[in-house]
């Protein structure tokens, strides 16, 4: 994917969640199953960062548990990040993790701080396998040694119902040959108006893949979330 393309779909992006964060963040009030599953295993020891932390309800929820140590969340959405920020004893930075980079002196200040990395729902809205490299790059630098990275996908392919939500491309100003395998534009459907939204299909063998690439390793990995439960796609990271 050429990097025209990248920028094109990372505006589409953050045009939507700009135009339909308050609508969005409000059909997220609750922890998806494979979510709570995580937090369980998180203890109130242990130092946590959520990458894409949308309304920061999984830190919000972290934190009312009496979780003891520090709670980062990053997001892009000012929308989003308002209703975070109301939550008291968590800290949210405003980060757009298209831009991460492992020279970033923000992060490098955080780097091997964090015993849990958790990205939740972001990273198949991360155009092309660089920028998602570049990430995963600095998830690697951000964890403790012995840190785990936990990471969830959408599946939306498992859904009929969703599989009617893809829309051609042509309806952003591309098309299929522009595009990576796995990519797909997806419409939005609310009370405030109809959008179009990037996001990538995974394959478990791709995301190890990426895993590899980073000197990281998958450890666990299942499907939960949705009437049928293989809506989100989980995996365990740790460093090699």
């Amino acid at each position: 994917m050429n990097l025209e393309v990248t920028r094109k779909l990372i505006d589409l992006n953050h045009r939507f969640y700009e135009q339909f964060g308050d609508s969005f963040s409000a059909t997220r009030q609750r922890l998806q199953p494979g979510v709570q599953k995580i937090l369980e295993a998180i203890k109130p020891d242990e130092t946590v960062l959520d990458l894409g932390c949308g309304n920061g309800f999984f830190l919000r929820t972290l934190h009312d548990r009496g979780h003891k140590t520090a709670l980062l969340g990053v997001d892009f959405s000012l929308p989003m990040l308002r209703e975070a920020e109301s939550t008291p004893g968590v800290d949210f930075w405003e980060a757009d993790l298209s831009r991460l980079s492992i020279h970033s002196e923000q992060w490098i200040v955080a780097s091997g701080k964090w015993q849990v990395v958790t990205m939740f729902a972001a990273l198949h809205h991360i155009p092309s396998t660089q920028m998602r490299l570049d990430i995963l790059q600095t998830v690697r630098m951000l964890l403790k040694p012995g840190g785990r990275f936990y990471i969830s996908n959408w599946q939306f392919l498992n859904s009929e119902k969703l599989k009617r939500r893809v829309q051609p491309w042509e309806r952003a100003g591309l098309t299929e040959a522009d595009v990576d395998d796995g990519d797909y534009l997806l419409d939005w459907r609310g009370g405030d108006g109809e959008g179009l939204r990037y996001a990538h299909q995974f394959s478990a063998e791709e995301l190890a893949g990426l895993a590899g690439q980073v000197q990281m390793k998958v450890e666990a990995e299942f499907l939960s979330d949705g009437e049928n439960g293989r809506l989100g796609l989980y995996q365990i990271w740790r460093g090699i």
